[in-house]
């Protein structure tokens, strides 16, 4: 039969080349990353050409970029939000005082006019 000091050292060993192999994996993965952050927006999205058709037509709103929305403002008050996002249903829901407008793609000029003048 095995003394309780044995167990011990088994024990503390098992956990030693567990702590050893979960340490090596890690470092692994992180130098192994492709260099694309994750915080880097791409510049050709739906999001952008949509910014860039806000800029073009409609320069009095203020458009902040996000990762998942665009934020519409227009005299430094929160106009809408807009998403464009496939698997959530098209069309308007409110988050607090601020209308959420989700497309399935790059919305067009008409579209945006008829959905900010409901929203203001």
């Amino acid at each position: 039969m095995i003394d309780g000091m044995w167990w011990l050292v088994i024990l503390f060993t098992v956990i030693a080349a567990l702590w050893l192999l979960a340490k090596s994996r890690g470092a692994k993965t992180d130098t192994g990353r492709s260099g694309k952050q994750s915080n880097q927006l791409p510049s050709n999205d739906a999001l952008q050409k949509t910014s860039v058709l806000f800029k073009q037509f409609f320069p009095d709103y203020q458009v902040t970029r996000k990762a998942k929305h665009l934020l519409i403002c227009k005299h430094n008050k929160k106009v809408a939000m807009i998403t464009i996002d496939k698997k959530i249903a098209e069309g308007k829901r409110r988050l607090g005082e601020v209308p959420v407008i989700n497309y399935h793609r790059v919305p067009s000029r008409a579209q945006l006019a008829t959905h900010l003048q409901e929203a203001e």
